[in-house]
């Protein structure tokens, strides 16, 4: 199978109702090492996600799908998840070009831009404690799912389950980047909210992926 527009936003319709389940859990993983709002802060822009791709003009592709996401993440989410995870999307957007539909090559080309993307913007590093710490395992996952000749819904799995791995990795870390860096030794032994908010998009992303197998 390929992954289209469609599956874009069955994929956003989903990560938009996990992040609400889930919100008050983000909030108070937040709360523990942060401002204690990343999970309200992501439903808010989720749910204004919804709304944005509701009005996409029949025939938008994918490309235009995550850019649409990008702005209105960037425009909705406070904090320093709004630019991180618009940045994300906008720089996911880029392998894609006109492309009606996303392969198994767009999909890890998709992935790595936007982890590449965080990165850029944040400056974080493997072992820093943040997102990029689910997100660095999820594309090594998906790139080597993708050389196994895995299908698209595989390699979103494979991904997905390292970024669930990555994000209780962070637990043990001490925060270096971030408002969570102030607490130095006392950030260890907490989880990092967007790590764990990264792991429950790509979630989203895999069991959308594997419905539109069926």
């Amino acid at each position: 199978m390929t992954l289209d527009t469609t599956w874009v936003t069955a994929w956003m319709t989903a990560a938009a109702a996990v992040i609400e389940e889930h919100k008050h859990e983000l909030n108070t993983l937040d709360r523990e090492i942060g401002d204690g709002d990343h999970g309200e802060n992501m439903d808010r822009g989720l749910r204004a996600v919804v709304t944005a791709l509701a009005a996409l003009p029949e025939g938008a592709t994918p490309n235009e799908a995550l850019r649409s996401i990008a702005m209105t993440l960037i425009s909705t989410v406070g904090g320093a998840s709004g630019p991180l995870y618009g940045t994300a999307f906008l720089k996911a957007a880029e392998p894609l070009g006109d492309a009606a539909s996303i392969d198994s090559t767009a999909l890890v080309a998709m992935l790595a831009a936007a982890r590449d993307g965080i990165v850029s913007r944040g400056k974080a590093e493997p072992g820093d404690k943040t997102m990029i710490d689910a997100w660095t395992p999820a594309v090594a996952a998906a790139a080597s799912a993708q050389e196994d000749g895995a299908s698209e819904p595989d390699i979103l799995r494979e991904a997905a389950d390292a970024a669930e791995a990555g994000a209780v990795a962070t637990e043990p870390l001490i925060a270096r980047k971030g408002r969570a860096s102030y607490l130095g030794e006392r950030s260890i032994g907490h989880r990092d909210p967007g790590a764990q908010s990264t792991a429950l998009l790509l979630r989203a992303a895999a069991e959308t992926a594997a419905a539109a197998d069926e």
